[in-house]
């Protein structure tokens, strides 16, 4: 009967013994699900080797902790630097996010961008408000990233202001015309006239005006942009005639510069001028600029009175065939507050604009 109970016992242990080793061998083992001793139970995460500080500046004058000011149709210049504090070169990513800005406004939205070890990289970045764009504030966001780097943004904004008065002429073909332009603004002492008599040939005569009377930043508060292409007097008689003035009047505010133009053209291969009053913003001046190729007459009368501190005079005139470059800029760092006659003393502009409101 031992013997008996004892046999029975021995195959009762095999029984359980297989059980176990068929579970440990089955499909669904939780043994084979285990990772290996040389396998990491952590996920791979990739190795930070630098960082990019990026900032976004307005390149040239800036108005202090003030906003930056704009116009529509003007171009803002910034500048894009990156700083790569890493160990080793990168190819860096510069990415514009136009936030309330027209994306068609910037030069370039996407641009690679090469920044040495521990260097510092630089991207000019141009914005231009088209010309339809609403006043007010605008701001956008340019962001730089890397492989292997912790990425970078800076912001920036401005504030664009509207034109109280624009006036863009451009003429081509062949025949006559004559154009007659007179603007005075006695808040600003802005003053231009044109008289032009054209009989000729010419593919492009473009004269454009823009009027800001309280413009801020480096915006002009008076911007004429003038340019010829191709201008040839085809029968006798013919000719490019004209009397050109700006005026930066100092008893409303101006400068006390005058610039005059007079010319009578037979030909004109080309014309590029620009002439900017600054009364309001960070750089009171006046500035005329231009750069001419042509054939026939022409006189530049140019001059600065502030009685008591400056008077300069300047006459050139040009008979025959000539290509030229002018540039004039006449300055006035204190703003005018009163003038006196008698013993009495008083602000032209200043009354003006008191007897306008009503006040």
């Amino acid at each position: 009967m031992k013997k008996y109970m004892m046999i029975l016992l021995l195959l009762a242990t095999q029984t359980a013994f297989a059980t176990v080793e068929e579970t440990r061998q089955g499909p669904e083992s939780t043994w084979e699900l285990e990772p290996s001793a040389t396998e990491s139970v952590w996920p791979s995460v990739p190795v930070i080797m630098g960082e990019l500080y990026v900032s976004v500046d307005l390149s040239g004058p800036i108005s202090g902790s003030g906003p930056d000011y704009a116009t529509p149709g003007k171009t803002l210049e910034y500048i894009v630097t990156v700083e790569n504090r890493g160990c080793s070169e990168v190819d860096a990513k510069l990415t514009v996010n136009s936030n309330s800005c027209n994306p068609g406004w910037f030069g370039w939205t996407e641009k690679i961008l090469t920044v040495p070890a521990g260097g510092v990289g630089t991207e000019q970045l141009q914005v231009t408000p088209d010309m339809k764009a609403s006043p007010g504030d605008y701001g956008f966001q340019v962001l730089a990233s890397a492989p292997n780097c912790k990425s970078g943004s800076d912001e920036a904004g401005f504030k664009l202001q509207d034109y109280d008065y624009v006036s863009e002429t451009s003429v081509s073909g062949t025949g006559q015309f004559q154009m007659n332009k007179d603007v005075r603004s006695m808040n600003t002492g802005v003053k231009s006239n044109k008289d032009i008599y054209f009989s000729g040939s010419v593919d492009t005569l473009m004269k454009n005006e823009y009027l800001v009377e309280e413009a801020k930043g480096v915006n002009p508060n008076f911007q004429e942009c003038d340019a010829v292409e191709n201008y040839l007097a085809l029968n006798a008689g013919d000719t490019l005639m004209g009397t050109e003035t700006v005026k930066s009047s100092l008893v409303f505010g101006g400068v006390g510069a005058k610039v005059q133009e007079s010319y009578n053209l037979q030909e004109m291969e080309y014309e590029v001028q620009e002439i900017g009053l600054h009364h309001t913003g960070l750089d009171r001046r006046a500035e005329f600029q231009t750069a001419d190729n042509f054939t026939g007459y022409l006189a530049i009368d140019a001059k600065q009175t502030i009685p008591g501190q400056r008077s300069t005079k300047e006459r050139e005139e040009f008979l025959g065939s000539f290509e030229i470059q002018r540039r004039l800029i006449f300055k006035d760092s204190q703003k005018p507050a009163f003038n006196c006659f008698d013993g009495s003393c008083f602000n032209f502009a200043e009354s003006f604009n008191t007897l306008s409101s009503g006040a």
